[in-house]
């Protein structure tokens, strides 16, 4: 007579194998469809927390870096994320050591 354990731990196994492929395949999809490479106006203001009027405004004051196909707007995924990490603000050590390293130069001349 086969042990019931071993039967129960079988069956666990084979329910954890399914549940990870799902998950996987799960997370691609999910990447895939609710980020884009290119966006339009909707979409690239739900990436960013802003609303389409807040985008239009940054394209024509042209702070915000977009291609114009006609009447339509496009932005493309990983140009907006650098453009978001432009304007990054330096920690008190990043800063500290600017400092440092510019003093040290200012030495040996």
């Amino acid at each position: 007579m086969e042990n019931p354990f071993e039967i129960i731990i079988e069956r666990l196994e084979r329910i954890e194998n399914l549940l990870e492929t799902v998950y996987a395949t799960n997370n691609k999809k999910q990447n895939t469809i609710l980020i884009p490479t290119i966006m339009n106006v909707k979409q690239v203001a739900s990436y960013l927390s802003l609303t389409p009027s807040a985008i239009y405004k940054f394209t024509s004051s042209k702070d915000i870096p977009h291609s114009k196909r006609g009447k339509r707007l496009y932005f493309e995924k990983t140009v907006i994320d650098e453009w978001i990490l432009e304007n990054k603000q330096l920690t008190n050590s990043d800063i500290e050591k600017i400092a440092a390293d510019y003093l040290i130069k200012r030495r040996l001349k």
